[in-house]
């Protein structure tokens, strides 16, 4: 964890530099439509919720646009909780903050991390998943780090790629996209697939509000 620390903070540093160097401009802001026009049908996932956001996690994380909401399935596979924190700039010290840390924070255990490649939009991506329990409870959780036209999974790797859009383009904003599905009777499979299906169905709306 600490060594974790140390390569973010090197990495938001050289960002930083990175940004200084690359124009003598104030940095380039791209638009980043309100999140909350994100839509509450999609296909067979339905809108259930509004899920809070505690004031703690808005202050800490200072994102500019901040979704967290709960869909169903309304053939009965399951629900899913969908998390979006995005950035309009990360040289404000601003930053996504890894599930792998903020799960464990509150209480969460991680039983498996790997990667995870999914069909959805033009191409394939490559995301987390990260199995977690607390008490009883299991959940799956996809995330991945999301900038333009790019998904990457590595948080570091986000972060070198946040490091080359400042010098070549100007501008660092990006976004944390996590999904949440609840494991029922120990079946992984059943909920990667539920996670994959509910991604399949959100990519194309939320790429569709995200800077370009």
């Amino acid at each position: 964890m600490r060594r974790s620390a140390i390569v973010i903070g090197s990495a938001l540093l050289i960002l930083q530099g990175a940004l200084l160097y690359s124009s003598e401009r104030p940095e380039f802001l791209p638009e980043l439509k309100p999140l909350e026009q994100f839509p509450h049908d999609l296909g067979h996932w339905e809108f259930f919720q509004e899920a809070a956001i505690e004031p703690e996690i808005r202050d800490f994380l200072r994102a500019d646009e901040l979704l967290s909401r709960n869909y169903i399935d309304v053939s009965g596979k399951g629900a899913a909780n969908l998390f979006v924190a995005a950035f309009r700039t990360l040289s404000n010290g601003a930053s996504p903050h890894s599930p792998k840390n903020c799960l464990p924070a509150g209480g969460w255990t991680p039983l498996l991390a790997d990667e995870l490649t999914i069909a959805a939009g033009e191409s394939p991506i490559r995301v987390n998943r990260y199995v977690v329990a607390r008490g009883e409870e299991r959940s799956l959780v996809l995330y991945w780090y999301q900038s333009r036209d790019r998904v990457v999974a590595s948080e570091y790797r986000a972060k070198l790629w946040s490091i080359a859009d400042a010098i070549r383009f100007n501008r660092t904003d990006t976004a944390l996209v996590r999904v949440v599905v609840p494991i029922r009777d120990d079946n992984r499979d059943e909920a990667t697939a539920t996670a994959v299906d509910f991604v399949s169905a959100f990519f194309g709306p939320l790429r569709a509000l995200l800077p370009v």
